[in-house]
């Protein structure tokens, strides 16, 4: 399948999943989770019209996106991976959103970058939803404290970000990110991958990040 017949499949999943949720699938972003995958893998997406990209690596996308950039202006990139504060200049500089905003460190980094640079990506808490030591995120507990940091730093909030545990049902863990962002009265949760996005989305995601089912297994 190609590129671009895999990108359509996609976009029907997710159109079918919004219309059962009586959601508009045009409220939805799909970020096309390019990780690991060369510039020449990207850019058929690119080509058939696609504008959202996810990279986790700061040095990576410095690799690949100044190029693509070059040819398709109106691409946007979003930092899905744990970032170091010592990189917070330059996810600043490069990213559209960060997805993965997690501790006081961080906050401070970003909104001392951010001032500087007269930049401002959307930004997006993660949640450690599945309580995994494993996994970055501010525990459930310290989200109303680290939100009101970010706030107060003003990083623009744009919502809340989760990985939920791998081999168990994602929804009950969809549907907790949703009450927190409910409670906080946060409108953007980025839940969903390739293999549970449908879930994510009859659940409220407005962002799905997806990669294998895009580009296949990655190298």
């Amino acid at each position: 399948m190609q590129a671009d017949d895999r990108l359509d499949a996609i976009r029907g999943r997710i159109a079918h999943a919004a219309k059962l949720a009586r959601r508009d699938a045009a409220a939805i972003t799909l970020i096309a989770v390019s990780k690991t995958h060369p510039a020449d893998a990207i850019e058929p997406l690119l080509a058939a019209g696609h504008r959202d990209f996810g990279e986790n690596r700061v040095q990576e996308a410095e690799a690949k996106w100044p190029a693509l950039r070059e040819k398709y202006p109106d691409a946007r990139l979003h930092l899905i991976g744990q970032l170091q504060s010592n990189k917070a200049s330059d996810a600043v500089a490069m990213a559209d959103a960060i997805h993965a905003v997690d501790r006081s460190s961080l906050i401070t980094a970003l909104a001392r970058a951010m001032d500087a640079q007269d930049r401002r990506p959307a930004c997006f808490i993660q949640v450690n939803i599945g309580e995994e030591a494993q996994k970055g995120g501010c525990a459930i507990a310290d989200l109303p404290v680290l939100l009101a940091e970010a706030r107060s730093a003003d990083l623009p909030v744009a919502g809340l970000m989760c990985l939920p545990p791998v081999e168990v049902e994602a929804a009950p863990y969809f549907a907790l990110l949703a009450k927190l962002a409910r409670d906080e009265g946060i409108g953007g949760l980025s839940m969903g991958m390739s293999d549970d996005f449908e879930t994510a989305v009859m659940i409220g995601a407005t962002h799905v990040r997806i990669g294998s089912a895009l580009f296949g297994a990655r190298a």
